[in-house]
């Protein structure tokens, strides 16, 4: 395994497309359609990435970050967004966020930065 790897986002098509794109890459992956299965399984799981999607009902982006840094502070985060808030971008690069995509992403775009960004973490 090349690393744990959690998709957060309120879309089911696109958490599969990155599942089974990060699956093929040799990523164990974990899905989170809302906040609180997140946080859960930043508990449970202990993921070396987070792709979070800043747009989430009833918990968004913002909070879920905010909450996952109080479990774990170092946790990695890449966020992504189909709106161009660039007040809530810049919050969550503030809240230490890696870096930003925004939606429709090019997917060879999310797995080159997620290969960067987990050899980081475990190099």
């Amino acid at each position: 395994m090349k690393g744990k790897v959690l998709i957060v986002d309120d879309q089911f098509g696109i958490r599969i497309l990155l599942n089974e794109v990060l699956q093929k890459e040799g990523y164990e992956t974990h899905q989170a359609a809302n906040g609180i299965q997140a946080l859960d399984i930043v508990e449970k799981n202990c993921p070396d990435l987070v792709l979070l999607d800043m747009k989430i009902p009833g918990m968004d982006g913002i909070e879920i970050l905010k909450r996952m840094k109080l479990i774990k502070d170092d946790i990695r985060v890449i966020i992504m967004t189909a709106y161009g808030e660039l007040d809530m971008i810049q919050e969550a690069k503030n809240l230490g966020a890696l870096a930003h995509f925004a939606k429709p992403f090019d997917i060879d775009d999310i797995r080159e930065a997620v290969k960067t960004y987990i050899a980081v973490k475990t190099s």
